[in-house]
């Protein structure tokens, strides 16, 4: 079993083209034990965004805190807390950032 507080996984800057003040605590993954797993939490600062990008493999997000615009497949939408969204693999998305987001 591992137990941990998000904020003591060290934070790893989203270095890919198109990101900014945006980084990501891998939680919980493979090297855990988990081979068919993620948790992973996205910080990203007020005018920042996470990169605009596809992959063959779905997302699940859920919306901790904060406020921005969620873009999947070039359609945008207000995103704030307890909102939930899903990206079906090859689907290009990225989320930016007007007050800080905290996500899952």
């Amino acid at each position: 079993m591992k137990h941990i507080h998000y904020l003591d996984q060290e934070a790893e800057k989203i270095d890919i083209d198109g990101a900014r003040g945006a980084v990501i605590r891998h939680v919980i993954s493979e090297k855990d034990g988990a081979p068919h797993f993620n948790l992973r939490v996205l910080s990203v600062e007020p005018g920042g965004q996470t990169p605009d990008h596809t992959h063959s493999w779905e997302h699940e997000f859920f919306i901790l805190s904060g406020s921005g615009i969620g873009v999947v497949n070039h359609t945008e939408r207000p995103i704030g807390p307890g909102d939930a969204i899903y990206v079906p693999g090859g689907v290009q998305h990225c989320m930016r950032a007007t007050e800080a987001l905290e996500v899952i």
